[in-house]
């Protein structure tokens, strides 16, 4: 599902050239959980938005479900995200004006979709129950807890049934028990969604529960 191949990532800066990433590999397959570990500033986040097309590579191959990221330019690769990706960011970016509803459904705002509206609208119902926010659907995102609203963030990224779930310190500002109950449900929704997922996170606990682990170190990954 996912392969990269001598990925590096160099930013220019008025010091020079930073080299953030250096010839990354890193295979992940189909339904398949990885946890990226490391200090800050040691380039998850950067990989992750270059496994999300968000960034492309200085060099090497991204490659996600067959398609080489290189290769699209950016009305391209927004559709590609759109339909293969769900991201689930460390601030969540609920819409302030729209209910937790209406923050599941904005993804299909995008992209051409013919499915019927309400077929959309009952997997979004369904969803939200599955995070255990069915009697927050028509409340507004400050009115929820810093759980819940990461919860909705979670509904909202499986809405367009993705082939890859993205996940950037999703506990981070949790506290443990907290951080436990949402390690339990990223990975029952995960295995409903049949999907791969990436977590980048600080949380040992949580790093441990994914099936392989790999630790940014020097623009590396060890495993």
């Amino acid at each position: 599902m996912i392969a990269l191949s001598r990925v590096s990532k160099i930013y220019e800066s008025s010091a020079g050239p930073v080299g953030v990433l250096r010839e990354l590999d890193l295979t992940v397959a189909a339904t398949e959980t990885v946890a990226i570990t490391g200090p800050s500033g040691s380039g998850k986040t950067t990989l992750l938005n270059l496994l999300g097309a968000l960034d492309q590579p200085t060099s090497g191959t991204v490659t996600i479900d067959g398609v080489a990221l290189g290769g699209l330019d950016p009305a391209a690769a927004a559709r590609f995200r759109s339909r293969s990706i769900g991201f689930i960011f460390q601030l969540h970016y609920l819409l302030p004006q729209c209910s937790v509803l209406e923050n599941v459904l904005v993804p299909r705002l995008a992209g051409a979709w013919t499915e019927a509206a309400s077929t959309t609208l009952a997997r979004a119902e369904a969803l939200l129950e599955q995070v255990g926010l069915r009697d927050r659907m028509t409340h507004l995102p400050w009115q929820l807890s810093g759980g819940e609203q990461l919860r909705a963030a979670i509904a909202r990224a499986l809405i367009n049934q993705p082939k890859i779930i993205l996940a950037d310190e999703p506990t981070g500002s949790l506290d443990p028990a907290t951080g436990e109950r949402i390690a339990d449900l990223l990975l029952s929704t995960h295995a409903g969604a049949r999907a791969a997922l990436v977590v980048v996170t600080h949380n040992p606990a949580l790093a441990q529960r994914m099936q392989k682990t790999y630790r940014l170190e020097a623009g590396r990954l060890v495993s």
